[in-house]
C-alpha cells in the first residue's frame, strides 16, 4: 500500500496540471496522499498495532512535520528547494494541508479496515 500511494502522488504531482486537473484537486490531492503513506508507513513498522493508535501516531507525525516547516535555517531552506526536500518535507506551512493529511489518514484507516475485515473473514 505504501508503494501504491507513493506511485498516485507521484503520477498525480507529474500529470496532474497536463491531464488540466485543477490546482486544488493536484496540491491538495497529493497532501491527502502524503497523509495516507504516513499511515501505511506507521502501519507497516507497526504490524501488531491496528486502526486508531496507527491513525494517531500518523497524524501527529504528519502535523508534526507541517509545523516544522515554520523553522528556517540555510540548509534546511536549500533541501526544500529540492524535489525529494519538497516531497518529504514541503516548502510553505498550510493549516490546509493539515486537513488534507488527516483526510488521507482517515481514508487510508477506513481502506485498512476494509482490507482487515476482508481478510479476517476468508
Amino acid at each position: 500500500m505504501v508503494l501504491l500511494t507513493i506511485g498516485c502522488g507521484l503520477a498525480l504531482r507529474r500529470f496532474g496540471y497536463a491531464a488540466d486537473l485543477p490546482f486544488a484537486v493536484v496540491k491538495y490531492g497529493g497532501s491527502i496522499l502524503w497523509g495516507a503513506m504516513v499511515y501505511w508507513l506507521f502501519a507497516m513498522i507497526c504490524a501488531d498495532v491496528r486502526g486508531l493508535k496507527v491513525a494517531s501516531a500518523a497524524l501527529i507525525l504528519a502535523v508534526a512535520v507541517e509545523f516544522f516547516r515554520l523553522w528556517h535555517t540555510p540548509d534546511l531552506d536549500a533541501f526544500r528547494l529540492t524535489t525529494a526536500g519538497a516531497l518529504l518535507l514541503g516548502r510553505v506551512f498550510s493549516l490546509w494541508n493539515i486537513l488534507a493529511y488527516a483526510t488521507g489518514i482517515a481514508s487510508a484507516l477506513a481502506i485498512d479496515r476494509a482490507l482487515f475485515r476482508t481478510k479476517r473473514a476468508a
